[in-house]
């Protein structure tokens, strides 16, 4: 059903966002999810037909012109973040696509179920957790996993969420982290292989082929499936940059769809704006047909003869 108080849009139950996804399956439609870190960036996104918004707190990085791995940095409190880009920019503009929330499931300072009902009480219709920890790894993933900051939070926050009746739609960087997340009752897995390449501030060496992202992607699905098979799943990062990678990711694997985040918003505006600038710089101007003039004399003086 549609908001109880306006008649349309957020937020929806996590049953309504699960069945408005499968209908877009029905329809023969992938599933696209894009990252929103400004009002703007999400009305277009919803006027382009995706099938829903996700918030990050590296949206605010990344359209400040930032690496988006600046969200997993102690920059700023992410979980704040994501909830004032959601509340001020991105909830009060899109009439209908569902709005989902990232959150920081290992951020020691906050009662997860505290913070989930204020995210649910603004009005998102799911939750996201990024920053994300399964993208971390050596030596520091083990500290974190060790010293109570594990992605082992990030799985208890999506059976909260699950309860809750929250919908959520959860990234993975190995099959393990997958059937972790598919116990827990995650409605979508993502798998994560790796930060964007491309445009002005995309990973240039540090990313796999297009080849090892379909392999670490059905590996991903195949771990999550020994556990349930009514999960949907997309594909995200690495190589993964275009139209076409993720045309080719869903044709050899088993995922029905992408999210993007800088491979929408950041190369999207990177490209458009550098293009529009270019061609207001070529308009034709007139030749420039400023005379001398004569020099104005000074107050109070004359001219000798």
């Amino acid at each position: 059903m549609p908001n109880p108080w306006t008649g349309k849009g957020n937020p929806y139950t996590r049953k309504e966002v699960v069945d408005r996804l499968r209908a877009t399956l029905k329809r023969g439609e992938p599933i696209i999810a894009a990252g929103a870190g400004t009002g703007i960036s999400a009305k277009f996104i919803e006027r382009g037909g995706a099938d829903l918004i996700i918030i990050y707190n590296s949206g605010r990085f990344r359209m400040a012109g930032h690496g988006s791995t600046a969200g997993l940095m102690a920059y700023g409190d992410a979980n704040a973040v994501a909830m004032e880009i959601g509340e001020f920019e991105v909830l009060p503009v899109v009439q209908e696509i569902p709005v989902i929330c990232g959150v920081h499931a290992t951020d020691p300072r906050r009662r997860m179920w505290h913070w989930l009902l204020k995210v649910k009480d603004m009005g998102f219709s799911g939750v996201n957790n990024f920053p994300t920890h399964s993208i971390v790894d050596g030596h520091f993933r083990q500290v974190l996993e060790e010293t109570g900051m594990s992605f082992k939070k990030e799985v208890e926050m999506v059976a909260l969420a699950r309860r809750m009746d929250l919908f959520s739609i959860v990234y993975v960087a190995q099959a393990d982290e997958a059937e972790a997340m598919a116990k827990a009752g995650a409605d979508a897995i993502i798998a994560h292989v790796g930060t964007t390449v491309g445009g002005s501030i995309g990973v240039t060496q540090a990313t796999c082929s297009l080849d090892d992202a379909v392999r670490r992607t059905q590996s991903i699905i195949e771990g999550a499936r020994r556990v349930r098979k009514d999960i949907v799943f997309l594909s995200h990062g690495g190589p993964i940059c275009t139209p076409e990678d993720a045309a080719y990711i869903n044709k050899h694997t088993d995922t029905v769809g992408f999210v993007g985040a800088s491979s929408l918003e950041r190369l999207a505006i990177e490209e458009s704006l550098t293009n529009l600038t270019r061609r207001f710089k070529s308009i034709p101007v007139k030749a420039s047909t400023t005379k001398n003039s004569r020099k104005t004399r000074e107050p109070g003086r004359q001219t000798a003869r």
